[in-house]
């Protein structure tokens, strides 16, 4: 069984973009399968979209997942932000929504003001995304330069949301991805509703402290919903403390982990030196057998999208 590594980086006040690049360079050689661009304060963390989009255009081969909140960020607009990213990328990217709270210009139309549960805003957050990202398809756009038709509008749907928390109409002004969509990745840290991961992610990261209570869960909730284990990727993610432990032998303990829990993968968080990060993943992929793809989707191991409906 082939599996994934992914590789936390958390660009700005503390790793420049010129260091961001080195290393990038580095795991792309070593077999990371995709970098995950931690989001922050404005002060200590440049915009991952941005920070993305530049390191995409040095390694187009490689694969991202940026991080955005929920706070500060109307869904229409990062749907749109995060789709243009993954067309540039040609469907080699993914959105880690975080849990939080609302924005300035869906605060103003909002259907229900008094609503402020974090896990359900994501839930439906999600679910918006999901719509947008599927509301102009790749069919649709035709550019027959013969007829001046750019494209079939039958095709382009207006998602007409209102619900609790955002009233969006839609459709998005570009097409889809050539991985139909941006993979969509929940954070267990983010104390979610199973059920709701389970119907609207693509993929999950469990921290190693709640690994036994989260899959037990999330067990769960593929019952009541319905889907199978293999249509969402599950990623246990671990904090390397900088120490003095043989690579060699930290390999060997994340590679046990991973086969216990049945993750597909790994998201590796350094707290210390990137030289011994990188050493843990060379020792790592002869274990893990990384997985790869011309998509993030593929890459992940994960099948085609379900609709936004289903």
């Amino acid at each position: 069984m082939t599996r994934t590594i992914v590789l936390d980086l958390a660009v700005g006040s503390i790793l420049s973009v010129a260091d961001a690049t080195g290393i990038v360079a580095a795991a792309r050689d070593t077999g990371v399968t995709a970098v995950r661009l931690l989001d922050g304060g404005p002060d200590d963390v440049l915009d991952p979209t941005v920070v993305a989009a530049h390191l995409a255009g040095r390694f187009p081969e490689s694969h991202w997942i940026v991080d955005a909140p929920t706070t500060h960020n109307a869904p229409y607009n990062l749907a749109r932000r995060v789709l243009s990213l993954d067309r540039a990328t040609a469907g080699r990217s993914g959105l880690a929504l975080r849990a939080g709270d609302g924005d300035e210009v869906s605060e103003a139309t909002a259907p229900d003001r008094s609503a402020t549960a974090r896990h359900r805003r994501w839930a439906e957050y999600a679910g918006v995304l999901t719509g947008l990202w599927e509301s102009f398809p790749a069919a649709a756009l035709l550019g027959d330069q013969a007829t001046g038709v750019f494209a079939e509008d039958t095709l382009i749907t207006s998602i007409d949301h209102e619900g609790r928390f955002y009233r969006v109409a839609g459709p998005l002004d570009g097409p889809s991805s050539p991985q139909d969509r941006p993979v969509l990745v929940a954070d267990a840290r983010d104390d979610l509703d199973w059920a709701d991961v389970v119907a609207l992610a693509d993929a999950v990261v469990i921290s190693r402290a709640r690994a036994s209570e989260v899959t037990a869960r999330l067990a769960e909730a593929f019952d009541r919903v319905g889907r199978r284990r293999g249509d969402i990727a599950v990623l246990g993610r671990v904090e390397l403390p900088a120490d003095d432990t043989p690579a060699e032998r930290t390999a060997a303990q994340l590679a046990d982990w991973v086969e216990r829990y049945g993750f597909d993968g790994l998201e590796l968080a350094p707290t210390g030196d990137h030289d011994r990060l990188l050493a843990v993943v060379r020792a790592l992929v002869p274990r893990l057998g990384l997985s790869g793809g011309a998509t993030l989707r593929a890459a992940l191991g994960l099948p085609e999208p379900i609709g936004a409906g289903s």
